[in-house]
């Protein structure tokens, strides 16, 4: 499905554009993120609720932009228009929130930003699958998301170092520039992926080939997983609940911090290794892997009591987890997916991991309010057991394809 022969390398220019994409554009949209609480409540003097409901609204319609994306992917010719045409708009439109003077001009611009970002990425994500043969696609997604997850890193620093040199309004403003570095990024590497000659296809939702497709019980087990993927603020505020008493406040929201940048590093680390598992085992492997690491990871969280160590090994494996299972979703849509509705299958993956995680959040919050913390990671960690269930029947069947493989 990659094209090319075994012979071809896989971290190619354009490979290597993409994964600067991801690098340039997370390091771009994390500053008006961590500058987002601070800028609109005390330079705009808006409500804490303004924030819940500018970031839900934004992240709705980036769910739904994700499927008209992956409509949009089908058509190879269209995939680089639409890939560079998001990341300059995301650029644009997250770095005018500088000029923003009241919240709703926060809402339009941060929604019309993270929908140009949700339509941009099966685009994206289907250009790499034209970029390397099929054998690396596991060593391609990894990297794209080590770049992504190293974004992650060092965006806050920026905007902690863009603050201390200027103000909130310059800083989310000079975002633009790492935006724009990623627009740049990604056209070079449209320009250098291989473009198969295939009639033009019209704009359509292919939704239920996919969910029909030889995608379908894998797809279900990324549902279950979804649904136990809370917000990693759901796990800062789980550590500094915990902490708090024997540290005090200060105390437990700095090391509770240091665990998340151990869990951001993690992930990172994490990426390249899971994607040779991919590669050598199957994308199926490292998916089942990553979810039996998170449900260790939610029942040490559930479980435990103010224990750093307990807390931070929780923070690590979640990490680990992460990193293995987005680098295997990628791989298995890219394996599995018919050639002619990859981009749907890219959009419909996305979509699920958008409403997922808003379902997990939203579900936890509420539980948390209701029973405590522990029991909100208890139903987490008990989707990660459904997913697992879930996976183990492709697992099976991906190893007997790999013991084929071998013995021929």
């Amino acid at each position: 499905m990659g094209g090319g022969g075994p012979r071809r390398r896989w971290l190619s220019a354009p490979v290597v554009g993409i994964g600067s994409a991801s690098f340039f554009s997370d390091l771009g949209h994390e500053v008006p993120t961590a500058l987002l609480p601070s800028f609109l409540s005390s330079t705009l003097g808006a409500p804490a609720a303004a924030l819940g409901l500018i970031e839900g609204i934004a992240d709705g319609g980036a769910g739904v932009a994700k499927l008209v994306g992956g409509g949009l992917a089908d058509d190879p010719s269209r995939r680089r228009k639409v890939a560079v045409g998001g990341y300059v708009t995301t650029a644009l439109l997250s770095s005018a929130i500088g000029f923003a003077t009241a919240a709703w001009q926060v809402g339009v611009l941060r929604t019309g930003a993270w929908v140009a970002r949700g339509v941009r990425g099966p685009s994206r994500n289907a250009m790499l699958a034209d970029a390397v043969p099929s054998e690396a696609y596991g060593r391609a997604y990894g990297f794209e998301r080590a770049m992504d997850n190293l974004g992650a890193i060092f965006g806050p620093i920026l905007a902690i170092g863009l603050v201390a040199l200027t103000n909130v309004r310059t800083a989310i403003k000079l975002s633009m520039i790492p935006g724009l570095l990623a627009a740049a990024a990604i056209a070079y590497a449209a320009a250098r992926v291989v473009e198969r000659r295939r009639e033009h296809r019209p704009f359509s939702l292919r939704i239920r080939p996919v969910l029909r497709g030889p995608l379908r019980r894998i797809l279900a087990g990324v549902g279950a997983f979804e649904l136990g993927n809370v917000a990693a603020t759901l796990m800062i505020l789980r550590a500094t609940e915990l902490l708090a008493p024997g540290h005090g406040q200060d105390s437990a929201t700095a090391i509770a911090l240091a665990m998340y940048v151990a869990y951001n590093t993690t992930a990172t680390l994490s990426s390249v290794p899971a994607g040779r598992l991919v590669d050598r085992s199957g994308p199926v492997h490292a998916m089942t892997l990553g979810t039996a690491l998170f449900l260790v990871a939610y029942v040490a969280l559930a479980l435990t009591g103010p224990s750093v160590p307990l807390l931070a090994a929780g923070f690590v494996l979640a990490g680990v987890g992460i990193g293995s299972v987005e680098t295997a979703e990628n791989a298995v849509v890219a394996t599995h997916a018919p050639e002619e509705i990859r981009g749907s299958a890219f959009g419909v993956l996305a979509a699920m991991q958008s409403g997922g995680n808003l379902v997990a959040s939203a579900g936890a919050g509420i539980l948390w309010t209701l029973v405590g913390g522990g029991w909100a990671f208890a139903i987490a960690a008990f989707w990660m057991a459904v997913s697992g269930a879930i996976l183990f029947g492709p697992l099976r069947a991906e190893r007997a394809r790999a013991f084929a493989r071998r013995q021929a």
